[in-house]
């Protein structure tokens, strides 16, 4: 089934809705974040490549229906560490009355550039513990559609409208299925190893729990790639959660 994704210049990475979703609502609070005025601005770079975001990401339910907001630092700031890692998930989804709290994050990027096209989300600011994100995009999702996001290996269908541009000169990672597919990574994260930079990422293959059939390899471009969503993606983890976008037969070098 698919999953609408209203803000379409950004991907869900990692998301998690837990069996948490099937309980009644806990708290008793108010079902909605805060808005704050902007207060905080850090310039988007000419190369995203290697930079660091985090993403805070409630659930909240209305009847069968499971409404996701995605909020990210790019934009704002690096997300600062000691400020990331006193955030509390539990404690902000009893605040917000939302029925689980994503704390997404840290990431890095491995694209050089994006540019986002479609329809935007509202361009709210919320404050997370000092840190502020802007609201980039909402799902919709039922409750008996399980986990979304977190089943590795497994192609999410997101609805958005991104150009990614990996330039010259750099490493591209990529997982290729048993069918043929091939899937290049687009941020790598440090949820299951904090310590994982993009040094590593040329030799982490034999790291991965790679199903049967998938293989993983590292290359250097000898021209700009362009990878594109004309409204549609697909995008996958694999078990560092890592995330990557299928290369469809839109991808051009250029």
């Amino acid at each position: 089934m698919k999953k609408e994704l209203v803000w379409q210049g950004w991907v869900l990475r990692g998301l998690v809705i837990s069996t948490m979703a099937l309980l009644p609502n806990c708290g008793g609070g108010p079902q909605a974040v805060p808005a704050t005025k902007a207060t905080q601005s850090m310039p988007v770079p000419d190369d995203l490549r290697n930079v660091r975001y985090c993403e805070v990401i409630p659930v909240f339910k209305d009847g069968t229906t499971l409404n996701v907001e995605v909020y990210n630092t790019l934009g704002l700031n690096d997300c600062p560490a000691e400020a990331w890692q006193k955030l509390d998930a539990e404690k902000m989804a009893e605040q917000y009355g939302a029925k689980v709290v994503k704390l997404n994050g840290p990431r890095y990027w491995v694209i050089n550039k994006l540019v986002g096209g479609g329809a935007t989300a509202s361009g709210k600011v919320a404050d997370f513990g000092g840190i502020q994100m802007v609201l980039r995009g909402t799902l919709q999702t039922k409750i008996w559609e399980g986990s979304v996001g977190e089943k590795l290996y497994t192609p999410n269908e997101v609805h958005r409208t991104t150009v990614y541009t990996y330039r010259a000169g750099n490493m591209v990672y990529e997982l290729v299925a048993p069918n043929g597919d091939v899937y290049m990574m687009q941020s790598y994260a440090q949820l299951a190893d904090p310590k994982l930079t993009i040094a590593d990422l040329e030799n982490i293959g034999s790291r991965l729990k790679l199903p049967q059939g998938w293989t993983y390899r590292a290359r250097t471009l000898d021209a700009d790639v362009q990878l594109e969503a004309n409204g549609l993606a697909y995008v996958i983890n694999d078990d560092l959660y890592n995330a990557y976008q299928r290369v469809t037969g839109n991808a051009s070098a250029k």
